[in-house]
Order: C-alpha cells, then structure tokens, then sequence
C-alpha cells in the first residue's frame, strides 16, 4: 500500500484505530474557550470530529496520509534556504505575501482525487471497500489521527511535524470499514524549542500545544468573514492570505520536501506581487486569476480587506516616492459598494496622514 501511495504522490499513509477518547476533552476545553473564532463548524459536529465510527457508521480503520507541498523549484539546499527567501518577503513591505501552500492549486481537490484513486486500487485488491475520503472536509480530527498512525509529532504550533519533513504537508484520511493494523506512533523531538511560540506576530500560539484561533493570521485572513480586529492589524505586515511564521522558524523544516506534483508549483500572479496590483483586481479578474486555488473561497471582498490592511502598514513607513503610489492606490477603493473595505481603506488611509 505505501508504493501505491508514493505513486499517486503521498511522502507516506499510516492506520489509526478509531477509539479517540482520550483527545475528547482536550477538545472540548479548546472549543468551551471559543478559540475556534468564527469556525463554528467546529462546535457543530460535537464529539463526531472525535469518533469516526459516528461520523461514518462502520468505520472500524483510518488510513492517513500526508502529501508534501513546497513548489518542486524550492531552492531546499541552496543558502541561505528557503526559510530564510520566504522570511525576507517581510523585508519587502510593498510586497505582497501569500502563503506557500495557497500558491498553487486548491490541495482539496489534489487530495481527494489521489485519495479516491487508493481506494480503488486496495479495492482491486482486497475486492469491495466500504470508505469515505477526507482532506481538511469534515469534522475529523486530522492532526490527533496522523498523530496516532506515525505521520509524525505535534508540534507546540499544533501542527503535525515529521522528521523527514518537516511541516510543510497535507493530510488525508480514508475511513474504511476493514480492520487493519494501526501503525505505531513516533516519538516527539521539540524539547525545550519554542521557536515558533517566540516568533508568531499575534502571540496566537498562547502556550505549547494552544492555540488561539482568533488571533492567528491565517485564520484572520482566511476563516474571520468580518472586520480585523484594529489591534492586530499592524501585527498582520505584508501577508495578504494566511501565513507561515511558525513552520519557517521551525529547525525541522530545513527537512521539508518539495511536492512530487507540479499542481502546488507557485502560479504567476501570487507570488512577488505588488499590493497596488493585487488592489487593483476587479471581481473577474480575481475570479480568473484564483480558478482552481484555494485563494478564491474567501472571495473578492476579503481579498480587498486583507490587501487594504497591508497597503496601510506598508504606508506606514514608506518612502516619499512610495507613499503617493500607495494612497493613490487606495483610494480607488475608497468609495468601494462594500462597508467592510470601505472601513479597512479609512484605516489603511490613516496610517500616514497627508503630507
């Protein structure tokens, strides 16, 4: 089953039991403090994200699995690294700056695709398979089930790590209704690192293993549908969707792989962009130019509030030649139909008064 995994491009599947309990209350305790922000799809689905044998009657096995990201031109060992390219991006402030994993093509739809495609091969094998695939699609427990079948550790970020790469992957799962022999878990290897604790902008990362969701850039930019918090809106800098702090700081990421796939090699047009560019995407052409990407599902309204508050902290400490291209910029939007960009270009607007 592992060569048919790494054939359809999966670094490596495991098997997890499906008796969870043990991660219920942890669960429960995380969404009692409404870290979850606006994810209320969370707190729907109860305890079903904890049982897999409730959200999928039947299920008796999980198969995981986990499929490596970074663009193939990654320069993974060409100095200074690719941590130390990407972190420079904040260098840039006019610059915009979209996560690694969005630059590509939406990984839902790479995953469950190949995902489905290992079903029926054990099916051709093993003859009629009762399964249900998932990738980041429903209330499952995606990091605890990688966890539990040795895809790797979970960091203090909450991320799952691997010691042959990193961080920077996606996880999958298969609920199946055959019993197979669960894989054993691996050990962590954090120690006192705290790394990405220290360097997360938002402080969102609130203690080893916690995270605070409302606080957290990605989750600002991406799930949050409403206005960004004033106080943490300077903390956002220069990123536009999501963000990648807490896995570029991080040691074992100097381990990550690049993809086997050319569908998450970067797209032109989302990476090393102006702010003023982007800014000045109509509806169309972000709806053409996100076709296919994860970027598209937070729509053209979000994606002018996340780029009105960049332009206003890239405003901020602009130069005399920078700063007219800028608030020229925003004020295009200035009058926009929507009250939520509206009031992110105001602010932005107010970061450097007239000169």
């Amino acid at each position: 089953m592992q060569q048919w995994a790494r054939e359809l491009g999966f670094s490596q599947i495991g098997v997890a039991g499906v008796d969870l309990s043990s991660a219920e209350e942890g669960l429960m305790q995380w969404l009692a403090q409404g870290f979850h922000g606006e994810m209320h799809y969370m707190e729907a689905h109860g305890l079903k994200r904890a049982r897999p044998a409730e959200l999928v009657p039947g299920t008796v096995s999980v198969i995981t699995a986990r499929m490596d990201y970074l663009p193939r031109d990654t320069p993974i060992d060409v100095p200074p690294g690719w941590q130390a390219i990407e972190f420079e991006r904040l260098w840039r402030p006019d610059e915009a700056i979209v996560s690694v994993y969005a630059r590509g093509r939406d990984y839902h739809k790479v995953l469950r695709a190949r995902l489905q495609k290992l079903c029926d091969r054990i099916a051709e094998a093993v003859g009629p398979l009762g399964h249900r695939v998932f990738t980041d699609s429903a209330p499952v427990l995606e990091a605890e089930l990688a966890r539990r079948s040795g895809q790797g550790w979970r960091g203090k970020h909450t991320l799952v790590l691997n010691r042959e790469g990193g961080s920077m992957f996606f996880l999958g799962e298969i609920y199946v209704d055959m019993p197979l022999e669960p894989s054993e878990p691996v050990t962590a290897h954090c120690g006192s690192c705290q790394a990405c604790i220290d360097v997360c902008p938002t402080q969102a990362i609130i203690a080893p293993y916690r995270l605070d969701a409302r606080r957290c850039i990605s989750y600002l930019t991406i799930e949050h549908s409403g206005p960004i918090p004033l106080e943490l809106r300077p903390l956002l800098a220069n990123r536009i969707y999501g963000c990648d702090d807490c896995q570029l700081v991080c040691p074992w990421n100097k381990y990550a792989r690049p993809s086997q796939l050319p569908d998450f090699d970067a797209r032109a047009g989302l990476t090393g962009q102006q702010l003023v560019h982007l800014f000045a995407w109509d509806e169309a052409t972000f709806l053409r130019q996100t076709e296919g990407g994860p970027i598209r599902r937070i729509g053209h309204e979000r994606w002018l509030r996340n780029i009105a508050v960049a332009l206003g902290n890239a405003l901020r400490g602009a130069d005399a030649t920078q700063a007219p291209l800028l608030r020229a910029a925003l004020q295009t939007r200035a009058a926009h139909d929507s009250a939520l960009v509206r009031e992110h270009v105001a602010w932005a607007l107010e970061q450097r008064k007239f000169e």
